[in-house]
């Protein structure tokens, strides 16, 4: 019988990517009773029944974002009943062009234990850049394919409006066939959406870079947008390929007053429809959520998703749950991310310290990655409960015997813990603790009590 044991499941045997797998999206073989090599590493690291996952997959509430052409991938799952995931954006801007800059900051986000990465560079060789980074990188790896278009049409013919669907369509393909795991798309963002954002009192419009690209092709061109319009096309790329599609929210709100509005309630709805749309065609698809929302509409917001878009797993960024905090938007984000998680949001994007306020560096990266963490932990302790829950109890019992060295280790970030550390002087009553409390520490005051109890029963 199948235990929950990580390395039954592997059976100590290598398992690597079969031509099985590559004839067929996830999605597919799930639907059509197989599992893949994917699904038994997942379930393995999650701890569950392949079986089980497979039929997560199969419902459209898990996807494995595993192209066929990432050929060093470690696949993870995202979904319903697993450890919620954490993205870090990466990437190039044409104040820093360097792809050196860009690769330091992919491995800093892999040190610190990111789930996925995703590369939104904008200058610089973009597909020289894309290519070095997927090729180190063994994380599940996105794009948002309409930025390299873009930045193309401006380059070449001086405005975005002059990208033809052709141009748009010919980044996605060849993003693909280079091993992009997951792209964000805004499908959502067509002729109705922009209608309700125009008749919206926004503060801040629109913050998505994506969809304020597409909005700027849509109005030049008096056109539908594309990826709306074509969507059949762009399906048959993800399928050939399984790309994940990640349908984002160009609309999203970027301030707390724009939070839950109509513009991007008619986005999600269309989005809805959209991801039935995927399914039908044996494509994954995840749904992308704001943003910047009040805390008390962070839990709603999951709930109307899962509602509206028959609980595909939902990527949020942040959420953002107060405008006035920048340097500390890490912060902000994972109190947003924390409440999103345990309501059912199931992979969070990253906010750095220098959201809002520029590129982030290698450590802000880490900073981002680590806050992100933490959220999604606290999240997975209600999510999955005792399997969660296991590594705070473990933690308890070392901070409890004073075991500095075990705390260490079994901290989210073991190197920040190290640096913090400052034991008590020696001169103090009990050196044993911490220079917060000294020889008043009270693991030693109880453990001292304790132990003299038990030399009096004696």
């Amino acid at each position: 019988m199948e235990t929950r044991n990580i390395g039954d499941s592997l059976n100590s045997e290598l398992i690597t990517r079969n031509s099985q797998s590559e004839t067929m999206t996830q999605f597919e073989a799930a639907r059509s009773g197989n599992i893949t090599p994917e699904m038994k590493q997942v379930a393995a690291a999650e701890g569950i029944f392949a079986e089980e996952l497979r039929a997560q997959i199969a419902a459209g509430r898990v996807v494995i974002p595993a192209n066929h052409n990432h050929a060093n991938l470690q696949p993870i799952g995202i979904g319903t009943g697993l450890r919620v995931k954490v993205n870090a954006n990466l990437g190039t801007s044409e104040v820093e062009p360097d792809a050196e800059g860009a690769k330091k900051r992919l491995m800093m986000a892999l040190e610190a234990k990111a789930d996925t990465v995703m590369d939104l560079s904008t200058a610089g060789g973009l597909d020289d850049i894309r290519r070095a980074l997927i090729g180190a990188c063994p994380a599940p790896f996105g794009t948002v394919p309409i930025y390299q278009a873009a930045v193309a049409a401006l380059k070449q013919h001086g405005d975005i409006a002059s990208m033809t669907e052709d141009d748009l369509f010919e980044v996605i393909a060849r993003q693909a066939e280079d091993g992009v795991d997951f792209i964000t798309v805004h499908c959502g963002v067509n002729r109705e959406s922009v209608r309700q954002l125009e008749s919206a009192q926004r503060l801040c419009g629109v913050v998505s870079r994506g969809g304020a690209f597409t909005i700027c092709w849509m109005r030049a061109n008096q056109r539908e947008n594309p990826l709306f319009e074509s969507f059949d096309r762009l399906l048959e790329i993800a399928r050939e390929h399984d790309v994940t599609l990640s349908l984002g929210d160009g609309l999203r709100p970027g301030a707390l007053a724009d939070g839950t509005d109509r513009p991007q309630v008619t986005e999600t709805i269309i989005l809805g429809e959209l991801a039935e749309r995927c399914r039908a065609a044996g494509v994954q698809v995840m749904i992308e959520g704001p943003g910047h929302l009040p805390l008390d509409q962070v839990a709603a917001n999951v709930r109307l998703q899962k509602s509206i878009c028959q609980d595909a797993p939902f990527y949020v960024l942040g959420p953002i749950v107060t405008d006035i905090a920048p340097g500390y938007d890490h912060i902000t984000s994972a109190i947003g991310g924390a409440v999103a998680a345990m309501a059912g949001a199931d992979f969070l994007c990253y906010v750095t310290p220098a959201e809002h306020l520029g590129l982030p560096n290698a450590e802000e990266v880490r900073e981002g990655v680590m806050a992100a963490r933490i959220a999604a932990h606290a999240a997975d302790v209600v999510r999955l409960g005792e399997k969660a829950r296991a590594w705070d109890n473990e933690m308890a019992r070392a901070r409890n015997a004073l075991d500095w060295q075990r705390q260490f280790e079994l901290a989210i970030d073991p190197e920040k813990a190290r640096r913090g550390f400052r034991p008590a002087p020696e001169k103090t009553a009990d050196p044993g603790g911490c220079s917060m409390c000294g020889g008043y520490c009270v693991f030693s005051l109880l453990q001292g009590e304790e132990a003299a109890s038990g030399r009096q029963a004696k």
